[in-house]
């Protein structure tokens, strides 16, 4: 999960999906990956600048393996020398940053919600109904040359506003740099604004992005989890960073594979000298969580039914109603839960499966997934060899007069190596997950010419799992054949010894004519 988190690979992962449904996949900014990509960032930037020469963007650079907002900084051009300069030294993600925030107090915020991947297959997904907003400590100004550089102007990361002498340690969730979510809609809601559309377009960010994640999470767990065997209970607690727009609209800003769960802060005393202070905010946000996860992975749970028993939640009425908001089709959480008897009501709300049947038919990258697990051969590897790459084409039937398996060959070659130059993974050799869905895409956008790349996608797919499934069931009948051949086999031999034994007993005009 670290891994699948850090800053290129979900821009990787995102931008598959974008390509597939750009609509569905608007609430990840525009972003390119450096230094692999910094030739198309100049060309993109450039020809944007030529159609629109009203358009003054500014770019957020963020290092891949950075976090706590080190090494982040904005630039105005491509041609920025800090930007040209530290390209070789660290890879990193530039994007077209939201000059446009909704501010509260003239303040930028963002929004740190904390989200339970519960399992993986079957895919389970719970939001906690509440979360953190983490306030600049300057009053916000669009980006100028020359005010790029006011950190506490730009960047909300909490790590980076503690040291600044305006940061507000508060008792209050309605208070402070750092405040509870619901306080925020609270604020909203009183404006007239519709906070329920808002939590609603959350979940389907959340939602959107895990799946664009599980994918080639299910490669590496195959390589670590043996196939129908009874593995470890996994889970992992995500922090969802996310940014309110002016007109509300939530941009995924990045995902943390491991969120502090701190519940106090440090205080200076005295010059060096410091002491741990509680923090209510964090504790009323990340205790739940923290409660309500073990709750729901806690394995022994279903032996203790005894003392559980239905409870009514006890959460205001106020708070429910701004945070019990389903996706966009009006759906809502359910007001009533188990729960231990004793214990507060749930804080962690299940979005999937509850939501599938809305979100499910963007899961297109999940079965080429299955597909090329099926194919990779060897158990525990995570990468597809040429041998197993032709198989998948032959089973398939994808090969053709057009399209032979020299063909083949080049289009695995091609692929491979240019994902392998991007330093993905050298630990062994072949065809990862990303390089096996560009070229499932380029085999589709070959077969079906006329239609949209999703609609491309998902009927190669079709069309792979029916030869798929005519082969399995080819091989059930032959599998049958093969046992019944031996059964009747085993039945003649025992027949024979009794026919034998009886023989001398036989009419010969019987016995010459059986």
């Amino acid at each position: 999960m670290t891994e699948m988190v850090r800053k290129i690979t979900l821009s990787r992962a995102v931008r598959t999906m974008q390509d597939l449904f750009p609509v569905e996949y608007n609430f990840y900014p525009r972003s390119w990956i450096l230094p692999e990509e910094f030739p198309l960032f100049v060309d993109e930037v450039q020809m944007m600048k030529e159609s629109d020469p009203s358009w003054k963007p500014t770019f957020i650079v963020k290092p891949d393996g950075g976090c706590q907002g080190d090494g982040i900084y904005l630039v105005k051009d491509p041609s920025d020398v800090r930007l040209t300069g530290s390209l070789q030294s660290r890879p990193a993600v530039v994007q077209e940053y939201i000059c446009k925030p909704l501010l509260v107090d003239k303040l930028k915020f963002d929004i740190r919600l904390y989200v339970l991947l519960k399992s993986l297959e079957p895919l389970e997904i719970y939001i906690a109904k509440d979360g953190l907003s983490r306030f600049c400590t300057e009053p916000y100004q669009e980006p100028t040359v020359k005010n790029l550089h006011q950190v506490f102007m730009h960047l909300t990361n909490y790590s980076l506003n503690i040291h600044s002498g305006n940061f507000i340690h508060s008792d209050n969730a309605n208070t402070g740099s750092k405040r509870t979510f619901s306080s925020i809609l609270c604020r909203l809601s009183s404006r007239g604004a519709d906070v329920k559309k808002v939590w609603s377009d959350i979940i389907s960010l959340v939602i959107k992005t895990i799946i664009a994640l599980t994918p080639e999470l299910k490669v590496y767990y195959q390589s670590d989890i043996p196939a129908g065997k009874p593995g470890p209970t996994c889970f992992q607690i995500l922090g969802f960073d996310i940014l309110l727009m002016k007109n509300l609209k939530p941009m995924l800003l990045e995902v943390n594979a491991n969120p502090s769960m701190r519940i106090e802060h440090e205080q200076e005393l005295s010059p060096g000298v410091f002491e741990n202070v509680p923090s209510p905010v964090d504790e009323e946000v990340k205790v739940a969580v923290i409660r309500d996860t073990l709750r729901l992975v806690d394995p022994q749970k279903k032996k203790r039914k005894d003392i559980q028993s239905q409870t009514s939640e006890h959460v205001s009425e106020t708070k429910d109603e701004l945070l019990d908001a389903g996706p966009a089709d009006g759906l809502e959480y359910d007001t009533s839960k188990t729960t231990e008897a004793g214990l507060p009501s749930l804080c962690l709300k299940q979005v999937f499966p509850k939501y599938a049947k809305q979100f499910n038919y963007l899961r297109l990258v999940d079965k080429v997934a299955a597909l090329f697990i099926r194919f990779l051969g060897v158990k525990g590897t995570t990468k597809l060899g040429p041998t197993g790459f032709r198989t998948f084409i032959r089973n398939c039937k994808l090969s053709n007069s057009n399209f032979s398996m020299a063909s083949v060959d080049i289009l695995y070659i091609d692929i491979t190596r240019r994902w392998n130059s991007m330093g993905i993974d050298h630990r062994e050799s072949g065809m990862c997950l990303q390089a096996f869905v560009e070229a499932f895409f380029c085999l589709a956008q070959k077969k079906y010419k006329s239609l949209p790349l999703h609609e491309q996608v998902a009927s190669l797919i079709d069309f792979c799992e029916y030869h798929l499934a005519a082969l399995d069931e080819k091989r059930l009948v032959c599998g049958r054949g093969i046992l019944e051949r031996r059964s009747a086999v085993a039945t003649c031999q025992t027949e024979g010894l009794q026919l034998t034994a009886a023989a001398h007993n036989t009419p010969p005009k019987a016995q010459s004519h059986s």
